[in-house]
C-alpha cells in the first residue's frame, strides 16, 4: 500500500510540475564521439558555407555586369570609317572659309583669292569640344590604320622636309595636326599596336622639338604647352606598355625617356623602380638609374660625365636640365676651391662641364667667377652670384647634345630609327 502512494504522490507531483521536472542526459551519436563538430562548431560551418556561396553568386553577378558594360562600350564607342587624312566635309569648309594651311594647299592655287585643298595634304585640324557639336560622326573620325598614316605622313613629309622653313611654322603645323590625331584616339578609344606606335612617335617628336625650340620667344614655341602634351602623351604610352598586349620591342627606350625627362621625380623613380627586374637590369633603364642617382646626390660631375654616354634622343631629355646642373657643379667648386691662391684651369673646368672654353669662361662670367688673362678660374664663395634669367640662354649650351646628332636626319630620329 505505501508503496502504491509513493508511486501516486510522484506521479502527481510531475503533473503539478512539470517545467521544473530534470532532464534526462542527451544522448551522444558515434559520429559525435568521434570528434564531430557539436552542434555550434556545425551552425558555424553552415553559415560560412552559405556565405562563401552567397560571395560566389556575387562574383558571377560582377562578372554578368562586366560582361554586359562591356558590350554596351563596345556598341555605344563610335568607329570611324573616313579613309583620309582629311575628312571631305571639313575640307569644303575650310577651303570656303578661307582657313587652309600653306603646307595643304593644291600646288598652283596658293596666290588665289580662295585657295583650293590638296586632299593628298589636307590634314585634319584640332577643334575644341563646344556644345551642340557632335564630335562623333564616323564619316568625320579617322580609322586606326588612317591615323598612323598620318602621323607617319606629318614626320616624313613635315616635319623632317628639308624645303619648308621656318622650323617654328612646321613645329606648330605638326603640333596641331597630333592634337588632332589624338583627339580621334579618345573618340574611338583607340589600343592596340597602332596606338603604341602613333604614341611613340608623337613622344619622340615632342621631345626632339624641346630640344631643338628651346630659347625661341614665347610666341614662337611655348615650352609649357608642349611640356603639358608631353607628359600626357608620355603617361598614355606607358599605361599601354602596362595593360596592352605586346610585344613592346621600344619599351625600354621610352621607360628611360620618361626618368630623363623627369630627372628627380619620386613618381618617375618609383615607376621605373616597379618593373620588372628584366626591364630595370637592360644598358639604357639602368643607365638612366645612374643618371638620377647622380642628380638625387646633387653630383654633377658624376651626371654630366655619365651623360656622354646617351644617346641623341636621351641627350634632348635631359638637355633641360643641364643648366640647373652646370650651376649646381660652379657653386660646388666656389666653396670647395675658395682661396685666393687656388686656381683652377679653365681647359680642365670646361671637361668637366662638356663645354668649350669659350662658353666655359662665359658661363663663369655670368655666375660672377673671374676668369684671369692665363685661362684660369678664381672660385670664391663670396663672388658667386645667381645671373638673372634673362641673360642665360641655355640654346648656347648645347654641346654635350648637338655633337650626337651627326648624320641623324629628323625622320630618323622620330622614327626611332638611330
Amino acid at each position: 500500500m505505501a508503496r502504491f502512494y509513493w508511486s501516486t504522490l510522484d506521479s502527481d507531483a510531475r503533473l503539478k510540475r512539470p517545467m521544473n521536472r530534470r532532464r534526462a542526459a542527451r544522448r551522444v551519436s558515434h559520429s559525435q564521439r568521434r570528434g564531430a563538430p557539436s552542434g555550434g562548431e556545425w551552425r558555424q560551418r553552415n553559415q560560412e558555407q552559405w556565405r562563401g556561396h552567397g560571395k560566389e553568386q556575387v562574383r558571377e553577378v560582377e562578372v554578368k555586369e562586366d560582361e554586359r558594360c562591356q558590350l554596351q562600350e563596345k556598341e555605344t564607342v563610335p568607329r570611324g570609317t573616313c579613309q583620309t587624312m582629311c575628312p571631305a566635309r571639313e575640307l569644303r569648309d575650310r577651303e570656303v572659309q578661307n582657313r587652309l594651311h600653306r603646307f595643304e594647299m593644291l600646288a598652283g592655287t596658293e596666290r588665289d583669292k580662295r585657295p583650293r585643298g590638296d586632299p593628298l595634304r589636307a590634314v585634319k585640324e584640332y577643334s575644341r569640344p563646344a556644345a551642340g557639336k557632335d564630335s562623333t560622326n564616323p564619316s568625320d573620325l579617322r580609322t586606326p590604320a588612317v591615323l598612323l598614316k598620318t602621323v607617319c605622313y606629318l614626320i616624313d613629309d613635315i616635319a623632317a622636309s628639308s624645303h619648308l622653313h621656318p622650323w617654328t611654322e612646321v613645329y606648330s603645323f605638326v603640333f596641331d595636326r597630333l592634337r588632332g590625331v589624338k583627339q580621334d584616339m579618345i573618340i574611338q578609344r583607340v589600343s592596340g599596336l597602332n596606338c603604341v606606335a602613333i604614341l611613340e612617335r608623337t613622344v619622340r617628336f615632342l621631345i626632339y622639338a624641346s630640344y631643338r625650340l628651346c630659347g625661341e620667344p614665347l610666341r614662337l614655341y611655348d615650352p609649357r604647352i608642349n611640356d603639358t602634351h608631353l607628359q600626357e602623351n608620355l603617361s598614355w604610352l606607358l599605361d599601354c606598355y602596362a595593360t596592352g598586349p605586346g610585344p613592346h620591342p621600344n619599351q625600354e627606350e621610352f621607360q628611360a625617356l620618361g626618368l630623363l625627362y623627369n630627372l628627380g621625380s619620386s613618381c618617375a623613380t618609383q615607376h621605373i623602380m616597379e618593373l620588372p627586374e628584366r626591364l630595370r637590369s637592360s644598358p639604357a633603364i639602368a643607365l638612366t638609374l645612374s643618371i638620377n642617382r647622380a642628380f638625387l646626390e646633387r653630383n654633377p660631375v658624376r651626371l654630366l660625365r655619365l651623360a656622354k654616354r646617351l644617346n641623341f634622343l636621351q641627350s634632348c631629355a635631359l638637355h633641360r636640365h643641364l643648366m640647373a646642373c652646370r650651376r649646381d657643379l660652379l657653386l660646388i667648386y666656389s666653396h670647395g676651391h675658395s682661396s685666393r691662391n687656388c686656381r683652377f684651369p679653365l681647359d680642365g673646368l670646361a671637361q668637366l662641364l662638356s663645354l668649350d672654353t669659350s662658353f666655359t669662361a662665359g658661363l663663369c662670367q655670368l655666375y660672377g667667377l673671374e676668369v684671369n688673362q692665363d685661362n684660369q678660374v678664381v672660385f670664391s664663395k663670396a663672388a658667386f652670384t645667381e645671373p638673372e634669367q634673362a641673360k642665360l640662354h641655355c640654346k648656347l649650351y648645347h654641346n654635350i647634345v648637338a655633337e650626337k646628332q651627326r648624320d641623324l636626319t629628323v625622320g630618323n630620329i622620330i622614327h626611332g630609327c638611330t
